[in-house]
């Protein structure tokens, strides 16, 4: 069914397709689809004026546990629903549940829950370009790792020793994609059919990880995609057998999985990429250099909207294939951006902080708004590019160490503030101070094997 351009078009091809249900979701803080399928007729009526949504879905974490540090909701609120407005434009088909329909929603039309929505948040920012004269291009790519299914064994004990599905480590092998060729294509040609057309999808090196590059799309689109092809995955890999796992670093001997964002600046009518500048020798233009500028000035301070878990901080340590620094450099992989260019199509900035455990919607929101940040303050590119390794280039600034430190220089900056608006920066740092505090109280595994029986 093609995406129709009216809701009264999208209605009518509903209708004659004999639609029963339809099924709709948003996403909570941490980028986790929340939803419900409803009757088409229910539809129908809600299609335009939106539909009651608990507005728990920014008052709780990832495992259901209410915040106790949130102002927006929480008990003292009584958690009433908020108006989720349906967006037509972003309609699907989930081709494995029969083509049943379904349409993302956020809070872009209430007061307070709309401060702290991701994909309002998102849509504000993209609206800031769209007034500077810009259409922003992006798309997301992401590793994880697969398992064998065995959760009611893995629920049990832990999730400790998970079994890969496949063995060693074997980057870009034709054998393993192979050997697993009904999951490897059923997530390619799937994934296609629900709108989230991939650009490539290969082994990366580590035991039964893949990687999948989406193409690119006008910036909330980008996040749609990265948002509905993270479930998905979750979704095809279980009807095959398999658990998908975005979760940054599972184990401490193998690389983590990142969640790389790239990014470029178009004109407003969309012909001509603006990071692009054939007359610079290599090929970026000064707009590309505020841009960059932006993102590693606004980056020690908004963080957590790339790395937001404990568990992010376990893979950006060094020699990792993740960044440590505050670096820039051309075509280099040790750094915190790379710069792709000398193409007028193809020239784009690539962040490669951001993990494959971040919300899409917080991870491309901080890169657009911190870049647009360095235009619009005129910001110059004044670091020089890095040679060699990132992880010795110290000489700007490193990146903090951990989920706590992130969030305290989030929360006590001013510019994050001027960024994305004081009650998102008060909720979400509330929320990761949260995820912080729930570790902290945690004995863990290490220290039962160090301590136990010695100290």
């Amino acid at each position: 069914m093609a995406n129709p351009t009216t809701s009264k078009d999208l209605i009518q091809e509903l209708v004659a397709a004999n639609t029963e249900k339809v099924k709709l979701a948003v996403t909570d803080m941490d980028g986790i689809l929340r939803g419900k399928v409803i009757s088409f007729e229910k539809f129908v009526s809600v299609a335009e004026k939106g539909f009651g949504f608990c507005d728990v879905v920014f008052g709780w974490d990832a495992a259901d546990t209410a915040y106790d540090n949130a102002t927006v909701t929480g008990w003292h609120t009584g958690y009433p629903d908020a108006i989720a407005t349906i967006d037509l434009h972003a309609f699907r088909q989930i081709p494995w549940e029969n083509d049943l329909p379904f349409f993302l929603a956020d809070f872009s039309n209430e007061k307070t829950v709309a401060t702290v929505c991701p994909r309002t948040l998102l849509k504000q920012i993209r609206q800031q370009a769209t007034k500077a004269g810009y259409i922003a291009y992006f798309s997301q790519e992401f590793e994880w790792f697969n398992f064998i299914d065995n959760r009611d064994e893995l629920y049990k004990n832990g999730f400790r020793n998970p079994q890969p599905m496949t063995p060693g480590m074997f980057g870009y092998s034709v054998l393993r994609a192979s050997q697993e060729g009904n999951y490897f294509h059923d997530l390619f040609d799937s994934l296609k059919k629900i709108n989230v057309p991939l650009e490539g999808i290969h082994t990366e090196t580590g035991p039964g990880v893949y990687e999948a590059a989406l193409l690119y799309s006008e910036i909330l689109e980008a996040a749609d995609r990265a948002v509905v092809f993270k479930s998905s995955v979750k979704e095809i890999a279980h009807r095959h057998g398999i658990i998908a796992s975005f979760m940054a670093k599972w184990n401490e001997t193998l690389p983590g999985c990142s969640g790389h964002v790239h990014q470029s600046l178009w004109s407003a009518n969309g012909k001509q990429n603006l990071f692009f500048d054939k007359k610079n020798k290599a090929g970026v233009s000064a707009l590309m250099e505020s841009y960059i500028a932006g993102q590693l000035y606004c980056l020690p301070y908004i963080l957590p909207m790339y790395a937001p878990t404990i568990n992010s901080y376990k893979r950006l340590v060094e020699g990792a294939w993740a960044p440590t620094t505050l670096t820039w450099a051309n075509d280099n992989r040790t750094t915190a951006l790379r710069v792709i260019a000398g193409d007028p199509k193809s020239t784009r900035l690539e962040t490669r902080v951001v993990g494959s455990d971040a919300n899409p919607y917080l991870a491309m929101a901080a890169c657009l708004s911190s870049g647009l940040y360095g235009i619009k303050n005129k910001l110059k590119l004044k670091s020089a590019p890095t040679k060699g390794s990132g992880y010795a280039d110290t000489k700007n600034g490193i990146l903090p160490k951990n989920l706590w430190e992130a969030t305290q220089a989030m929360k006590g900056s001013a510019l994050a503030k001027e960024l994305f608006g004081e009650n998102f920066v008060n909720h979400f740092t509330g929320t990761r101070e949260w995820e912080w505090r729930q570790f902290s109280k945690v004995v863990t595994d290490w220290e039962l094997k160090r301590y136990f029986e010695i100290i």
